[in-house]
């Protein structure tokens, strides 16, 4: 905007004359630096706020780090394993931070699992920017006009001067107050650790065992009694649990030995295990192995089964004397394939409100404490923290199963106790094996002699031709002169008693390699024999499925509200990429070789106090 100065012409003529009339209109008509005055003004306004926003910011920074400070220090102060007095840690705190503050107060309430600090602290702030106009309002008149010669010139020239200082006009006091809390209140532990076969290498399993022992003690050390329980889930191909616990669930298949569950896809959509839902029970097994221990004293199969019944593998629920699940822990061993998805699923469930009646009835029965009533508790309810630690040195590898076809009734193969003996029906003697002329009869290949049978051995009844001699006459001394041969005719029993075996009493006691090997090849062939009772009677959840279903129960783990830390062992890749995307957040998930799983461990029972600014 272009700018201009009125400047007084000197006259000598008091009145106006006719050119000083044509002057005064052309100034009156003239419209260059109306502006002006109107310029100062908002000029003055902008020193004005821009005085008042340099106050807010700078009270505001000295808030920012003072609030920091404070927070930092209450943080510190709560800490449980903090030993000096919370009043000291938060004013050293103040000391070494070059922080300017005035004064300093702290509170604190301290008990065996609860430790919370409470401070304030103020800093004073002098206001010198925030009323700078004043200097302009003395550079005017009070109307708003320009004092001076000239309005133009005395504005300008005041503004500089108005601009060169400014001036103190009080002072206002900036607070900051914080609290931090690091309680242990009522906590549900699920410890879900890799047992699977490669943790007998490199020492894993030991450093393993001192960990987990280290978190127990931990854990127990920083909780009052009655707050803490805690569930162990081993898991390798499957997981097994107590005879108490698998009495509670509605299963299908018979099976006097092994307590594991084939759950369903849609299982691992939630963290639930329902008494009142239907689960199918895992067959006893083999799938690894060649044997035999059905015998006079028969054992089930017990070198690889993919369900174990060893109780030193059965999940141990809801326990908190550490004397018991130190020791629980010492005695583990480790074998066979890794079930991430399905130890995931267990430890979930066993911290799940679902599984409350199941508890209140292993109260009842005296299998856990009654001090547990009520647990798991509801999410969000009673103070309670449910956590997860889930450890694996792997990745999820197949788990076999039995096909629906073969989990139940009879089976083609009868046994004779008393003789050690099998006979395997084959079906109608349509092609007259046995040669005895009848294709209207069952037909039974009896594999120790090789034979084609119409009868299980121990079923028969049959006439036997049996050839003697006897003497005709004697000598004077009694000796046989002269003999004879007789041939007679016999009805012989066979020894024992041949039984149907059923389908899970099949399995429970001989491996499919077993069967297909020495019952089925020799009259079948091995391709055939193995096609059909090995590979064909199982089948198995592969890898890519099983990492789909560790990520859906980590998902609705996470959902619910459960904390969910994982350890990756000396894993592979593939499994701490599962491993990754299953723990609450990129802070939970610990990637550890050797001893290094101590730290781990003990990092999180120091996560689990729940460290926390709460204001």
């Amino acid at each position: 905007m272009k700018q201009f100065t009125v400047r007084k012409r000197r006259t000598n003529s008091p009145g106006p004359s006719a050119g000083n009339l044509g002057i005064i209109t052309r100034f009156r008509k003239e419209e260059d630096g109306v502006m002006v005055g109107f310029a100062v003004v908002l000029v003055i306004m902008m020193v004005m706020i821009g005085g008042l926003g340099a106050d807010i910011m700078l009270a505001e920074m000295k808030r920012t780090r003072l609030q920091h400070t404070l927070d930092r220090a209450v943080l510190a102060a709560a800490d449980m394993d903090q030993e000096r007095a919370p009043d000291a840690v938060v004013e050293d705190y103040f000391d070494k931070s070059g922080v300017e503050y005035d004064s300093v107060s702290t509170s604190s309430e301290i008990t065996l699992n609860h430790r919370k600090v409470s401070a304030s602290a103020t800093v004073p702030t002098v206001l010198r920017n925030s009323q700078v106009g004043a200097r302009f309002k003395r550079a005017w008149n009070g109307d708003g006009e320009a004092s001076g010669s000239s309005a133009g010139e005395g504005s300008a020239d005041q503004l500089t001067d108005a601009t060169s200082s400014t001036q103190d006009i009080g002072e206002i006091t900036v607070s900051a107050t914080g609290t931090a809390i690091e309680s242990i209140g009522n906590i549900e532990i699920s410890m879900v650790l890799d047992v699977s076969g490669s943790m007998n290498s490199n020492n894993r399993l030991t450093n393993l065992k001192i960990a987990a022992q280290e978190f127990i003690d931990t854990m127990d050390d920083n909780t009052e009694d009655g707050t803490l329980s805690v569930s162990i889930v081993p898991y390798a191909t499957q997981v097994s649990i107590p005879d108490e616990v698998m009495a509670e669930l509605n299963t299908t298949g018979e099976n006097a030995y092994s307590n594991c569950v084939n759950f369903t896809s849609s299982d691992f959509n939630n963290t639930e295990i329902s008494p009142t839902a239907t689960y199918q029970r895992t067959m006893h097994f083999d799938p690894w192995y060649r044997y035999d221990n059905r015998d006079a004293t028969p054992t089930p199969v017990n070198s690889l089964p993919v369900c174990e019944f060893d109780s030193g593998r059965e999940a141990i629920v809801l326990e908190s004397d550490r004397t018991t699940l130190k020791n629980y822990i010492s005695a583990l061993t480790a074998r066979g394939n890794t079930s991430i998805d399905v130890g995931m699923k267990w430890g979930t469930a066993l911290v799940d409100p679902s599984f409350e009646p199941i508890a209140a009835n292993l109260i009842e029965g005296s299998h856990i404490s009654s001090g547990f009533a009520d647990r798991p508790y509801e999410y969000g309810t009673n103070e309670s923290l449910k956590v997860v630690v889930l450890m694996t040195d792997g990745q999820n590898t197949s788990q076999y199963y039995i096909r629906d076809d073969y989990r139940s009734g009879e089976s083609n193969v009868w046994y004779n106790e008393q003789e050690d003996f099998y006979s395997v029906y084959v079906g109608q003697d349509v092609n007259d094996q046995d040669y005895d002329g009848i294709t209207s009869e069952p037909l039974f290949y009896w594999p120790s002699t090789y034979e084609w049978k119409n009868w299980a051995y121990g079923e028969g009844v049959y006439d036997k031709t049996e050839t003697s001699w006897e003497c005709r006459s004697y000598y004077w001394n009694g000796s046989c002169r002269r003999y004879r041969q007789v041939t007679t005719t016999v009805t012989v029993n066979e020894p024992g008693s041949a039984e149907v075996i059923t389908y899970p009493d099949l399995w429970a006691y001989t491996t499919s390699s077993w069967i297909a090997e020495y019952l089925y090849r020799p009259f079948m062939g091995s391709n055939a024999a193995y096609n059909d009772w090995h590979y064909g009677v199982r089948s198995s959840f592969k890898t890519s499925q099983k990492d789909a279903r560790t990520r859906e129960v980590c998902q609705a783990a996470k959902d619910a509200g459960i904390i969910v830390f994982t350890i990756g062992f000396e894993a592979p890749s593939n499994g701490q990429a599962v491993l990754k995307d299953c723990a609450s957040s990129d802070s939970h998930y610990f990637d550890v070789n050797g001893l290094e799983i101590r730290n781990a461990f003990a990092t999180i029972a120091t996560s689990i106090r729940q460290l926390r600014l709460t204001q």
